[in-house]
């Protein structure tokens, strides 16, 4: 069964409050927020978004692991899902580099935001299974300790984690793919030459679908729950978005609506306001 959310493109934490009671009440499944580094808090906009709702679930769009010290990570997402009585969702990549991150922070290369990522993951998900937990990785380092302990998460072993996994078309290892498989969801990417984005035809998600679940069965891992995240535009012009069916046969089990196109502005608020309230295209 397909389920459906949406990604916030634009608002404030009280924007994004409300628009969860919207969404809430027209069907939707999850509302995301995404993460800047200079700008709105997604977790406090998810936080407000909790407060005034009952059962959507929340999560990011994605959160930049790289850039997040684990523990930080670790600390609010659990924090929410307490408090959301267990409807977090995190969304994880290396993070798109921008000028709105580079203006703060230097690239470190792709290799140590790889590095960083697997070690952030590895943290997040250790500290929130249990002490006692110990951690030696290239760049951080986790001591056991009994100081002031939260209590855990409502989803046990851990709020689930979608990772982005990147198939580049042509090459015989996909690290990338491997990444994703190891976790509790899939955001997949096609990387062919130039371009990359999100699977261009279900076609093609089927193929990628078939390779990761190989690679969950030789890790040893069930498939039952795995969940594949297909980002489109519904409600756009893109009328090869509208065929969910095509997508959930591919093995898509989310349909995440993302208005990207829409400008922040009356005209753009209005059209999000409108794609919300007309429920979920499923």
């Amino acid at each position: 069964m397909m389920r459906y959310g949406f990604v916030m493109p634009f608002g404030a934490a009280a924007d994004v409050a409300e628009h969860a009671v919207m969404a809430e009440s027209a069907g939707w499944d999850a509302i995301f927020d995404w993460e800047a580094v200079w700008g709105d808090d997604a977790w406090i906009a998810l936080t407000a978004a909790a407060m005034v709702t009952d059962h959507i679930h929340l999560g990011t769009m994605l959160t930049p692991i790289p850039r997040v010290r684990p523990w930080d990570l670790a600390s609010r997402v659990s924090s929410l899902d307490r408090l959301s009585g267990g409807r977090v969702i995190v969304g994880a990549g290396l993070g798109a580099l921008h000028e709105g991150w580079t203006a703060f922070e230097a690239d470190e290369g792709r290799r140590i935001r790889v590095e960083k990522m697997d070690e952030g993951l590895a943290i997040y998900a250790g500290l929130l299974t249990g002490q006692p937990f110990a951690f030696k990785g290239k760049h951080y380092t986790v001591k056991p300790t009994e100081f002031m302990l939260p209590a855990p998460p409502v989803q046990l072993p851990h709020p689930p984690v979608w990772v982005v996994g990147a198939a580049k078309v042509g090459a015989t290892r996909q690290p990338s793919l491997e990444r994703a498989a190891h976790w509790q969801g899939w955001l997949p990417q096609v990387v062919d030459g130039d371009w990359r984005g999100r699977p261009r035809s279900p076609e093609e998600l089927s193929s990628l679908t078939h390779q990761l679940l190989l690679m969950r069965d030789d890790a040893g891992l069930s498939t039952e729950g795995f969940d594949i995240c297909i980002e489109g535009e519904f409600y756009g012009a893109h009328t090869g978005d509208r065929d969910l069916a095509a997508w959930a046969d591919a093995g898509a089990t989310w349909w995440i609506e993302g208005a990207w196109s829409l400008e922040d502005g009356q005209t753009g608020q209005a059209e999000l306001r409108r794609r919300i309230q007309a429920g979920p295209p499923g």
